[in-house]
């Protein structure tokens, strides 16, 4: 089944959409061949700001409407706590909240961007999708990360070669207590490396330190700006330290 043959059965849907590359193209593709669809963005302490930004950019560069939902994530049950299944808790959460909004609004479909190269055996939150009835586009086209890429880049979509980008939530370990000010730690600290030049990174915490993992051809980034990455970091970090199992 193609995208066009999955809109022509579907051409009215709701898309709770996320600003990264797959929600970005299947949001394209939706204003290529449905006859309705609307984008719904859920705003979260577990989003860092560009990624709203994105979501607002790339709708209004493709004149599809967006609907702003705000969440406070952290007064969810078995979120703050941060279980080991806390992402199946988070998705049901907002994928719930997105579906109460369509719902209303007229949408009885609601879709993700999951691809065909996610490995939906190793994610906790595609339990919440199967149960609330979400479907994937993407993924039920066969579509992988990399074809996604390319024909996004294809249509001019400036997030063909947007990196991956997991909430921030994932940078605290499970067990560990998320807190709003955590999170606004590792949003900080990674606009930071941003903007020196870092991508396809992250800034974990564990226990009040930080701990960076990048491919291993930005090491040398990493160390012209050593002095640099510690006094910022240090604003919000015990101690800084460079994992050297993630070579990338």
């Amino acid at each position: 089944m193609s995208l066009k043959e999955f809109f022509g059965r579907y051409p009215k849907v709701a898309l709770a959409f996320s600003g990264g590359a797959d929600s970005a193209y299947l949001l394209y593709a939706a204003k290529q061949y449905a006859a309705d669809v609307r984008a719904y963005y859920v705003k979260s302490a577990f989003q860092p700001g560009f990624e709203l930004d994105d979501a607002l950019r790339l709708s209004g560069e493709l004149g599809a409407e967006l609907k702003i939902l705000d969440m406070d994530i952290l007064s969810v049950p078995c979120v703050k706590e941060n279980p080991a299944d806390r992402c199946y808790h988070c998705k049901r959460a907002i994928f719930g909240a997105v579906m109460e909004a369509a719902e209303a609004d007229g949408y009885s479909v609601l879709l993700d961007g999951t691809n065909a190269s996610d490995d939906v055996s190793d994610r906790p939150g595609m339990r919440a999708l199967a149960e609330l009835s979400v479907r994937s586009p993407l993924r039920e086209c066969g579509l992988s990360k990399a074809q996604i890429r390319q024909l996004s880049r294809e249509a001019g979509l400036f997030t063909w070669d947007k990196p991956a980008y997991a909430c921030l939530a994932t940078r605290i370990p499970a067990g560990e207590e998320i807190t709003s000010g955590k999170l606004a730690a590792t949003e900080a600290s990674e606009a930071f490396l941003f903007s020196l030049g870092f991508r396809d990174f992250r800034v974990r915490s564990q226990d009040g330190a930080a701990k960076l993992q990048l491919p291993e051809g930005q090491w040398e980034l990493l160390f012209r700006h050593r002095k640099a990455v510690l006094d910022k970091l240090k604003e919000y970090y015990k101690s800084v330290s460079l994992d050297l199992e993630v070579r990338g």
